[in-house]
């Protein structure tokens, strides 16, 4: 499949993911202005970023079906309505728990529509250079921190975390909606011929028996643990590096320069996947994450920050492309959206305990090192699950005819 309209697709995706990705990771940026503005507790904020990888979690498989069976333009036009309007609610929001529902509950799951339909559309739009295209798409969710946290930093200096928040969701409004109407289901779904789209995932799979498979179970573990070990340091860092003295707006660029980082991990593992099998690059990828995560612990200048965040952000945010190549080389077309929508859903989960995980131990202890020291564990775990994922056998058609 060489459409041209394909790369559209990918362009529309990364800017989905790009404008999606970063309200959602705002939160972090506005964590120390809210907490002094309003006296509500880092953990308790902490909480409403894992209330929304909860929502996140809840809605993934949901939004997935949904996009397989209407396909994937109304699942991304409802999701972005929803999130311009729950970021402005959130940032009226008058009591803790409110904010919690509000951008936990409400931004989560409108986040989610994203993800998975737009990965699995890309998936079908392409036969060759699968990895690069996903990676690509998610390239644009790596740009978040390049474009959505600087700006998010710089809006509340400028005006104060409500009337920051406020903006953004009109500018969640103005980029989503015309990029969702851009968006289009694969040519082989549209034309209902799945089993003759060069579909080498056995086609005859039904979507019951996919979710009980071991294929699904192990990247399900797997995703799970490789977002529980980077989300922590994703959210607390910037938190992190404020309590060791560095300024907010210095601190807010390390997570700049771990988006840039990742940009190009996105891109070098996304090549790397295409030529040397994803299963085998994403296995050294999360070796690598778990190794990375443990060296924030033992930073404390900036200098420091920003050599590990380099190295933190090539790797993880290269990995996560790699779970769409997979799941389509073994899954069939007509189901990406759900199979893709329950490994986000796992993922969703792993990255739920992170920010609450993170405030507790910064609450109790004071320190974050702990929390990298955990987040290690975690990800030699993701790794150690991955490498017994086997691919489906042969369909017994083929070896007939062979």
């Amino acid at each position: 499949m060489n459409h041209p309209y394909r790369w559209v697709i990918v362009a529309a995706g990364g800017v989905l993911g790009c404008v999606a990705a970063g309200a959602m990771f705002s939160l972090p940026v506005f964590l120390t202005p809210m907490a002094q503005d309003t006296g509500w507790s880092v953990t308790g904020l902490s909480t409403a970023m894992t209330v929304g990888f909860l929502a996140m979690a809840a809605a993934s498989m949901v939004w997935g079906h949904l996009s397989d069976r209407f396909g994937p333009r109304p699942v991304l036009l409802t999701g972005s309505v929803v999130l311009a309007s729950s970021l402005a609610l959130a940032s009226r929001a008058t009591s803790l728990i409110e904010f919690q529902l509000l951008f936990g509950g409400l931004v989560g799951a409108a986040t989610a529509a994203v993800f998975a339909p737009m990965m699995a559309c890309v998936t079908g739009w392409f036969d060759t250079q699968r990895g690069l295209a996903v990676s690509l798409v998610s390239a644009g969710m790596g740009m978040a921190p390049l474009t959505m946290a600087p700006l998010a930093g710089w809006l509340v200096t400028a005006t104060d975390w409500r009337g920051a928040m406020l903006i953004v969701a009109a500018i969640v409004a103005a980029l989503m909606i015309p990029a969702a109407l851009l968006v289009r289901r694969p040519p082989a779904l549209q034309a209902g011929a799945d089993a003759a789209a060069g579909d080498g995932a056995h086609g005859e799979l039904t979507v019951r028996d996919a979710v009980r498979s071991p294929q699904f179970v192990i990247l399900l573990l797997a995703n799970f643990f490789c977002c529980a070990t980077h989300s922590g340091p994703i959210f607390h860092t910037v938190s992190y590096a404020v309590t060791c003295g560095i300024p907010i707006i210095a601190a807010v660029s390390i997570y700049s320069v771990e988006g840039l980082s990742g940009m190009f991990g996105r891109i070098g593992f996304g090549l790397a996947g295409d030529r040397f099998g994803a299963q085998r690059v994403l296995v050294i990828g999360l070796l690598a994450q778990a190794l990375g995560v443990a060296s924030y612990a033992f930073v404390g200048g900036l200098a420091g920050f920003y050599a590990v965040a380099v190295v933190v952000g090539f790797i993880y945010a290269g990995t996560m492309p790699l779970y769409a190549v997979i799941i389509r080389e073994n899954f069939p077309l007509r189901m990406m959206g759900t199979i893709i929508g329950g490994i986000s859903m796992a993922g969703s989960l792993g990255m739920s305990t992170g920010p609450l995980v993170g405030g507790l131990i910064y609450d109790r202890v004071g320190s974050y090192a702990p929390m990298y020291l955990a987040a290690c564990g975690m990800g030699l775990m993701a790794m150690l699950i991955l490498a017994t994922f086997r691919p489906f056998p042969p369909r017994r058609t083929e070896l007939a005819v062979a």
